[in-house]
């Protein structure tokens, strides 16, 4: 599922706001290569931002997906989403960052469901367990559950 979380300083009309949550969902479906019904596209306007000390139009991305993430897919995506940007808030590719995150599927309940995810990990610090606990070199295995809630 993947999804983009666009912030700009720029105030964004309802008329805008939908041709870029338009254009931008085909746009991600299509580089990535995912159906246009896994995608989701977060649009926030009127975001206090400053970059490179001025308050001039700036725009920050996330883009978060199961898979399909490489160098030459992010800079299609990168590219495609600041001529969006570029096209509809005349913000300029040089004020717009965007970050990538290339997730396991364990981190996205797009059914919003509940389930329980048991995991186990070596977590490379001390948490000031009991000795039986800690395990060499500082490092201590950690078990935790991980609860999504479906909502009403």
């Amino acid at each position: 599922m993947p999804t983009l979380n666009l912030f700009t300083n720029i105030p964004v009309d309802t008329v805008v706001a939908s041709d870029i949550l338009r254009d931008a969902t085909k746009a991600v479906a299509k580089i990535i290569g995912k159906p246009e019904s896994y995608v989701m596209i977060l649009l926030n306007g009127s975001v206090p931002i400053a970059f490179a000390g001025s308050e001039e139009p700036a725009a920050y991305g996330e883009l978060i997906s199961i898979g399909g993430l490489d160098p030459s897919v992010n800079g299609k995506l990168s590219s495609t989403i600041a001529d969006i940007l570029k096209t509809k808030l005349f913000i300029d590719s040089s004020r717009f960052y965007i970050k990538f995150y290339d997730v396991q599927t364990f981190g996205f309940d797009p059914e919003a469901t509940t389930h329980v995810e048991e995991n186990s990990h070596k977590l490379p610090f001390d948490l000031r367990l009991d000795k039986e606990e800690r395990g060499s070199q500082n490092t201590a295995n950690c078990r935790f559950q991980r609860i999504h809630i479906s909502s009403l």
